[in-house]
């Protein structure tokens, strides 16, 4: 299993990424939400059994227009 990503605002977790593929640098995604490249999200990663929050820039958007995938690239 690829793991789980959540977007942190406000205080909440927001379900809003589909894992495609998560490395220790890299977390590929799918999202309803198109984010900015460049911006910067707060994110909390469940893997392996092992929670971390963390911040992630979005580095990509690849793929076709139905079925984007965001490359988001672990900061801290």
């Amino acid at each position: 299993m690829a793991g789980r990503v959540l977007l942190v605002e406000a205080g909440r977790d927001h379900d809003v990424f589909e894992v495609v593929e998560l490395t220790d640098t890299v977390a590929r995604v799918r999202s309803p939400l198109l984010f900015e490249v460049g911006e910067e999200l707060k994110v909390r990663i469940d893997n392996n059994g092992t929670t971390t929050e963390t911040v992630v820039r979005v580095r990509a958007h690849t793929g076709p227009a139905d079925a984007k995938i965001t490359e988001l690239e672990l900061v801290s």
